[in-house]
């Protein structure tokens, strides 16, 4: 490994890192709209919706994330839908992840003390104003460290988006590898730069279990 090499690469892998970021941002946006979606559905009073919706979340989650993001890239095109590499793996990594934030969301729902939906009902509050203003802060508190953990899950595995050429960190590091065989040089800068961006958010991750652990225990 030499520092010549070293200074020739970061620059390429910080480029790609920035793009894992960018990947990792998208999929957070959209996993968490889509999974409240998911999670108020689930817990709709209609038995067919909860079916159809539980029955969908089964499906999502028993599949590989590459095969989701194979089936959006290579797939659609043939029935009429086209999009980028990136906007397939945003979407392909949001919409795996959604079903992942919709059983953590529904999970701080439902850890909420049944007291407070009626009492806020008791008061005038109807069902849909009752959910954002009393039940959903204090599911929140609940679901914020998994939540926080499925965030790191989302960066790590934004390094599929290498397999539909998505030029983030670790096809970045795969083409340099390509090109100049050093393998251990390369690959040890990418898992650096993973480390990097991975281990803040684990810290985040623990100290968010501390407090709210401590919280609920009061």
């Amino acid at each position: 490994m030499h520092w010549r090499d070293i200074t020739d690469f970061v620059p390429i892998l910080f480029s790609g890192a920035l793009m894992s970021i960018v990947i990792t941002l998208g999929c957070l946006v959209l996993s968490t709209v889509l999974g409240l979606v998911w999670a108020l559905l689930k817990m709709s009073r209609h038995p067919g919706v909860v079916t159809v919706v539980s029955a969908m979340i089964n499906v999502v989650r028993g599949l590989p994330m590459i095969v989701l993001l194979f089936y959006i890239y290579f797939v659609l095109p043939d029935v009429g839908i086209q999009m980028t590499a990136l906007e397939a793996s945003v979407i392909g990594l949001g919409f795996g992840y959604s079903t992942y934030v919709a059983e953590i969301i529904r999970s701080g729902i439902e850890a909420v003390d049944p007291g407070q939906f009626e009492a806020a009902q008791s008061i005038g509050m109807g069902r849909v104003k009752t959910m954002y203003r009393v039940i959903l802060p204090q599911a929140v508190r609940v679901a914020l460290p998994p939540y926080a953990n499925t965030l790191v899950m989302m960066l790590k595995d934004s390094s599929l988006a290498s397999t539909i050429t998505v030029a983030e960190m670790t096809r970045e590091g795969q083409l340099i590898a390509a090109s100049t065989f050093q393998n251990v040089t390369v690959y040890t800068l990418v898992a650096l730069g993973y480390l990097a961006m991975s281990l803040p958010l684990m810290s985040l991750t623990r100290r968010l279990e501390k407090r709210f652990g401590k919280h609920k225990a009061k």
